[in-house]
């Protein structure tokens, strides 16, 4: 059983990442104020004492703390640890992503610093960003200041401001004002803000007052505390967190991810830059995901390489085990190369042009952002052309080896089974969210361009159907949910269009002859006789003939999707690849 201190983002996340096991978890909040909806967990609301922590725990039989609490909740963080170490329970910390420390900043260690700070820098007019429990700590300066305090408009925000003895008068709040209008409204000469983290808004603060010209002071976050014999592994995003449960529980999820061939060469990569430049050796190296997180990957070492065995977890995959390797040599630029036993582009459609190595784009964007370096990397596969035989690659126009891929970074396992029923699972959760409408998508893509249409739904709302369109559909029936959106994108329309409700490769691939139905009946005449990817069609197609074929694409989904909704409305989104959304 897991315990999860929460009601941040990063437990709204948590949460999120434990739901998709299907077993029971325990949730906790201070307060009853964070709208959670959880299939799985249990919310328990009230702060525990380190006494009540340590009675849950041995009634509750908790094998697995995860601290998603705020930064600056010290006593919390605390709490935790004395836990961990009365109980011999282990903890992961979830953290934020932080920015680095710029110079332009003026870096408090704690709020006694920061008065002293403000006093230095002579500053009679301050917006403090800080939160309600943060007035009494900053009463030196406001007793004697003009300043201005953020807070939640709620009534223990109201309360706490109260017993700080702080004006109502000057006290302003979140639900009027963003960071940047409230600069331009009290003319502050400075801002006061916690290093929150990039979820905490940290980024949109600094931006804005930078952008008035005035200066910025920030209280760091504290260090977490450590103590022997604890064991306390740190993630900072939800793959990073899965993967760790999956280490220090591995019974809590009945599949194990993995990682793509994409984060293993971008590891190895990482691994052998260390070792050029510096002559070290890691056993693991951090990789930061297109997400922003980072994660660990143990890595290994050649005669001239640096290597890491993928593991794909329990996904299906021919590559899973295979030995990826990673040279580097200086250069007086950036570049990625291809070697033995990765494939190259023979046809245009791709990322890149034919001849070139095929890593594709997200891969070859990973590694700029992990290697600032000017060097140039060979990436080889020593199985890799053996192995891609037993691939679509051949068929796609990918010869001589593997390609090297990967969006996220990170292989979710599962199989068909557990996959519809975590769909069955968000999609109670989106019905219970009360919202009217429930948005189905493929994927993190193009559920990011579908929000931006529907700005005001809830986070709940949004579920990902992957390739089980028909089963999603059924389910949103089973459930009689009235109203769905689904957002595809081309690929998956085209096969969804000629009757496949599973658009997974291992299932179908695309029909040129019926696209060229489709192009026929929207009065296109091209040729797609050299066709790769059906994405390519976007280009192909002349821009004013666009609309036409996309609403024949969305009549022919909705001919075998709509009979799945009876009772509902259902309407199809065609995206293409710039976001830009077609209907019918």
């Amino acid at each position: 059983m897991i315990l999860v201190f929460g009601g941040t983002t990063e437990g709204r996340v948590a949460a999120k990442v434990l739901e998709e096991s299907g077993a029971t978890y325990y949730y906790s909040t201070r307060s009853d104020t964070q709208d959670i909806q959880l299939v799985h967990g249990v919310h328990l609301s009230g702060s525990l004492e380190l006494p009540e922590m340590i009675a849950f725990c041995h009634e509750h039989s908790i094998r697995l703390i995860i601290d998603a609490a705020h930064p600056f909740a010290v006593n919390l963080h605390c709490n935790v640890i004395d836990l961990a170490g009365q109980t011999g329970i282990p903890v992961i910390r979830y953290d934020r992503i932080y920015p680095s420390h710029d110079e332009d900043l003026v870096w408090c260690k704690d709020y006694d610093d920061a008065i002293n700070q403000l006093k230095v820098h002579k500053i009679n007019r301050l917006l403090a960003l800080t939160g309600v429990n943060t007035i009494a700590k900053l009463r030196d300066f406001w007793e004697s200041h003009d300043c201005w305090f953020r807070i939640l408009n709620r009534d223990e925000s109201l309360a706490g401001s109260q017993k700080a003895g702080f004006s109502t008068d000057h006290l302003v709040y979140y639900e009027k004002d963003d960071t940047a209008s409230l600069i331009g409204r009290l003319q502050p000469q400075a801002i006061i803000t916690k290093e929150s983290g990039l979820s905490g808004g940290f980024a949109e603060k600094v931006e804005a007052a930078r952008q008035a010209g005035i200066k910025i002071f920030v209280v760091e976050r504290p260090d977490y505390p450590i103590a022997d014999g604890v064991t306390v592994g740190h993630v900072n995003g939800p793959h990073g967190l899965r993967r760790m449960v999956e280490k220090l529980l591995p019974e809590f999820y009945p599949l194990h991810s993995g990682l793509t061939t994409g984060t293993c060469a971008i590891a190895a990569a990482i691994a052998a830059t260390i070792r050029q430049k510096t002559g070290e050796t890691p056993t693991s190296v951090p990789v930061i995901l297109p997400n922003g997180e980072t994660i660990d990957v143990e890595v290994t070492y050649g005669d001239g390489y640096a290597s890491v065995f993928k593991e794909s977890g329990d996904d299906p995959d021919v590559t899973n085990g295979i030995e990826i390797r990673a040279s580097v040599k200086s250069s007086d630029r950036f570049e990625i190369l291809g070697g033995e036993g990765v494939g190259r582009f023979t046809v245009p459609g791709f990322d890149f042009p034919p001849g070139e190595p095929a890593i594709n784009k997200a891969p070859r964007q990973m590694m700029c952002d992990n290697i600032k370096e000017n060097v140039r990397i060979t990436i080889s596969v020593p199985q890799g052309a053996e192995i891609a035989r037993r691939t679509f690659n051949p068929r796609l126009g990918i010869e001589g080896g593997i390609s090297i891929i990967g969006v996220s970074g990170i292989v979710k396992p599962f199989s068909e089974e557990a996959f519809v029923a975590s769909i069955r699972k968000c999609m109670q959760v989106a019905k219970a969210s009360g919202s009217d409408l429930v948005v189905i998508n493929s994927g993190g893509k193009s559920e990011k361009f579908v929000k931006s249409i529907y700005p005001e739904l809830p986070q709940q709302a949004f579920v990902e159907y992957g390739n089980h369109i028909g089963e999603t559909l059924t389910i949103a029936n089973e459930l009689d949910i009235k109203n769905v959106t689904m957002g595809v994108m081309l690929g998956k329309a085209v096969k969804l269009a000629a009757g496949n409700l599973d658009t997974h490769s291992r299932h179908t691939t695309m029909d040129k002859d019926f696209i060229v139905g489709m192009l026929h009946d929207a009065d296109i005449d091209i040729d797609i006789s050299d066709l790769t990817l059906a994405r390519e069609l976007w280009e192909r197609i002349p821009q004013e003939k666009l609309q036409d074929f996309a609403t024949v694409v969305i009549n022919h989904c909705a001919h075998y999707c709509a009979p799945l909704l009876p009772n509902g409305v259902l309407t199809i989104l065609l995206i293409d690849d710039n976001g830009k959304i077609y209907y019918s």
